[in-house]
């Protein structure tokens, strides 16, 4: 091996810095007897030095290695007590990631020598394994200055008239006959000319990707043939997946951010900062597991050599833990400050805010993250929910955030499917459903609407299968979620039957048209406005092929119609309201801000068991300052009934007209004026809006 001279360094700042002459090392563990930093070999090969690093700050272990060259590879072994019933889980034969490491190099390798225990022996992780992992494990990267520089800035503020597109980092691409093969399926790919084309058609002003941070393949998976496709199962937080580099590289991500900026587009990032991959007790040993076990996670009281499992999948990160904590903060700042995204999407975001007395929106992830001067400017949503006691918390995060909003989903889909009792609370979410998100200051786009997700049907399954397919996923079909609130219109599956292939085309547009209709966060599945199906499979996380990927040979009147509905959404403030709505009056006009009417311009009887039919009238919130929308008013008319009928129309401002501009039983019609009432097809969608100008349409 080489010798390399190391001297103490500093404890400042976690991770490697690299100074120009050498580099910095500083890694947490608060239980370890002693840390080694392993040095490599350009290929990641053969281990060429071993150095104990030699200074101890609080929990902190660091030295300072002169003479390192960028691009060093390396890891670290960490040595301690290996006592799983007392939590502590140290084995130095397992090469570590560092995790704060911005760089991996090699593949992860799905080996019996990656386990802390000896998988053959009768007590299993009670009794540590020997092996070797370096073999198998990515050596962490003493990363180029120059792949950060200069530094890239988040777009400033919320757009006004917001549309996420949620999306796979490959899916979306991977098949997309305009892009260039070597760019599909990558970051780059992410930003070429025929995506940002399509997404500007359709009005996208955020798009919203699955998990980026690096994240191995489960070993469960490989042994049938598959693959993590979703990527939640993060073992990087400061790393992009190698998995997704194009012709640039790490530089690649940088690229994409840009090009979508200049297209006045923001980036989310899913993340998944509630768990990490290495699982259960049972599960490999490739990071936190053998830098400090004990901090890491939460460990089950009385019982530790088990996790709580609060994310279903095995572990729960703690983050009451100062360093754990820290650790979640920093990556979150390095995505914004180095790689220019503009917001996060929390995974199980539930899990995030549990302290010991439960979950608490003033726990303190959030109130750091609020206070802090970088990450409290960002977009922040949080899915409400994971497994543990207490778990489902919508409306009950703090007003910073959005939230998806499952409720809005299920109600929307119920309502078309002909639900008992569903046209009631469909009223509620098309006013961004003030009932969990209306106190503390919230606004109505606190609600993120949707009614498809990577996580379940597409739309074009919604309305195409009753019960869900993912016999792929060689499980007998016993994964992902039997509560689909889907219909397949008489026939499960494919059909060549015109009738039903009509009806699944106008279901589909009555969905589409509910979410962009509706006060909130609109939110579109990735291939959705195209067709795009799965074959009815509700839980494609494993399914990297075309089950998963977007089909871009779609339904291109389907697009269209998603166009016109986002284009509509931009012309009219009064569908994306600052406000929430309830019908007070109005100082322009005295007029309410919000109408309900019956079809006959009567009011709506909601105790009515077999309501299917409503009408509103939207003005601007009575909250809203006096001024330029005064006159603006949009009427929107639900009728899920298979009967036509006609709407009586309120009278429109002096020297105005009511137009119709959206009816999804006509979806391709041109504009039309109308006068006194106005027809609307079974099973359909009206939108109109007052025309001041009475020139032509």
């Amino acid at each position: 091996m080489t010798t390399y001279d190391i001297r103490a360094g500093t404890a400042h700042t976690m991770g490697v810095t690299h100074d120009g002459d050498g580099a910095n090392f500083a890694v947490f563990s608060a239980n370890a007897d002693r840390i080694e930093l392993c040095l490599f070999s350009e290929d990641g090969r053969k281990e060429t030095a071993r150095l104990t690093l030699p200074e101890r700050t609080g929990p902190v272990w660091h030295g300072y290695v002169p003479g390192l060259p960028y691009g060093t590879l390396y890891g670290y072994r960490a040595h301690g007590l290996y006592a799983p019933d007392q939590g502590h889980r140290f084995n130095p034969h397992k090469l570590l990631i560092d995790p704060y490491t911005r760089e991996l190099s090699g593949d992860f390798t799905n080996d019996p020598a990656t386990y802390g225990f000896d998988l053959a022996h009768p007590e299993r992780d009670r009794t540590p394994s020997k092996a070797d992992s370096a073999a198998y494990v990515p050596k962490s990267v003493i990363s180029h200055p120059d792949l950060f520089e200069p530094a890239l800035a988040p777009l400033d503020g919320r757009p006004l008239s917001e549309l996420i597109y949620e999306a796979h980092p490959k899916g979306l691409t991977i098949q997309h006959p305009d892009i260039e093969e070597r760019l599909r399926g990558t970051y780059e790919g992410l930003c070429a000319d025929p995506i940002l084309d399509h997404l500007d058609k359709l009005g996208v002003t955020t798009v919203e990707l699955l998990p980026v941070h690096a994240f191995p393949d489960d070993g469960f998976l490989l042994d049938k043939g598959l693959r993590n496709y979703w990527g939640y199962n993060t073992i990087g937080f400061f790393a992009p997946s190698p998995r997704y580099f194009g012709p640039a590289g790490f530089a690649g991500f940088r690229h994409m951010v840009r090009r979508f900026h200049e297209a006045g587009i923001r980036v989310i990032l899913d993340v998944v900062y509630n768990h990490t991959a290495e699982g259960d007790h049972l599960g490999p040993t490739l990071c936190y597991r053998g830098l400090d076990n004990a901090s890491y996670y939460r460990l089950i009281p009385g019982q530790r050599r088990f996790y709580v499992n609060d994310t279903g999948t095995g572990n729960t990160l703690d983050l009451t833990r100062p360093y754990v904590l820290r650790m979640v903060l920093d990556s979150l700042r390095f995505w914004v400050t180095q790689m220019g995204v503009d917001g996060f999407r929390f995974d199980l975001a539930t899990t995030l805010g549990r302290e010991a007395h439960g979950f608490d929106p003033h726990g303190g992830f959030f109130d750091a993250l609020r206070q802090d001067p970088v990450l409290s400017k960002t977009r922040l949503i949080a899915e409400p929910w994971d497994i543990g006691p207490g778990g489902y918390q919508l409306g009950s995060f703090p007003h910073e955030f959005s939230e998806w909003n499952d409720t809005f989903r299920d109600t929307v889909r119920g309502y078309w499917r002909g639900d008992p009792h569903a046209t009631q609370s469909l009223g509620g979410k098309l006013l961004g459903s003030a009932d969990p998100f209306d106190r503390d200051g919230r606004r109505p786009w606190a609600s993120v609407n949707f009614v498809t997700a990577h996580d379940g049907f597409t739309l074009a399954d919604t309305c195409a299968y009753a019960e869900k397919h993912n016999e792929a996923n060689l499980e007998d079909n016993r994964d992902g979620h039997s509560h689909n609130v889907s219909d397949n219109m008489g026939v499960e599956g494919p059909t060549d039957d015109p009738e039903i292939l009509a009806a699944r085309a106008q279901r589909a547009r009555n969905l589409l048209a509910t979410v962009f209709l509706s006060q909130g966060t609109p939110m579109i599945l990735a291939g959705d406005e195209m067709g795009n199906s799965q074959g009815g499979n509700n839980n494609a996380y494993c399914q990297d092929n075309e089950i998963g990927w977007v089909d871009w040979t779609g339904d291109a009147a389907l697009t269209a119609f998603v166009s016109r509905l986002s284009a509509f959404r931009r012309q009219h403030s009064v569908l994306r309201q600052l406000h929430f709505l309830h019908g007070r009056k109005r100082a322009a006009d005295a007029l309410p801000d919000v109408v309900w009417r019956d079809f006959a311009g009567q009011p709506l009887e909601w105790r009515d068991p077999g309501l299917d039919r409503l009408v509103l009238v939207l003005r601007s919130s009575a909250e809203t300052t006096v001024g330029e929308d005064d006159a603006d008013a949009v009427l929107l008319a639900f009728n899920r009934s298979e009967k036509p009928g006609r709407v009586k129309l309120p009278r429109p401002p002096s020297g105005g007209r009511w137009v119709r501009r959206i009816d999804t039983a006509a979806p391709d019609a041109a504009p039309t004026a109308e006068t006194g009432t106005a027809a609307i097809a079974g099973a359909s969608v009206l939108a109109l809006s007052i025309d001041m100008t009475g020139g032509p349409l």
